[in-house]
């Protein structure tokens, strides 16, 4: 799984087998139409997994992540990134209150 920085400050995230394969795609305008239309793009952040099911799981994880949140992955903010996925919205605030008494 990989995230894209794109010349318009745009964030790509994607999939791959081959990440070396694929930059180079994505670079001479093969790639995604985010991607072509944004060039050139520089590879900000990567992880590797054994399979790509999950790294596919994971690059669906991330793109539905806020811009914020994946700024706290990418520079490595791990209590950023925590408190941005913890739900604030009321419902979950009075379920957890409730569930405490």
């Amino acid at each position: 799984m990989y995230i894209l920085e794109c010349s318009d400050g745009s964030y790509y995230t994607g999939s791959t087998k081959n990440l070396t394969l694929r930059l180079k795609q994505h670079q001479s305008g093969e790639g995604a139409n985010h991607t072509k239309k944004r060039l050139p793009v520089k590879l900000i952040y990567f992880e590797e997994f054994k399979r790509i099911d999950e790294a596919f799981y994971r690059e669906k994880q991330v793109q539905g992540w806020s811009r914020k949140k994946k700024e706290a992955l990418i520079n490595k903010q791990i209590k950023v990134l925590h408190e941005l996925a913890e739900c604030k919205n009321d419902s979950h605030f009075e379920n957890a209150t409730l569930s405490t008494q």
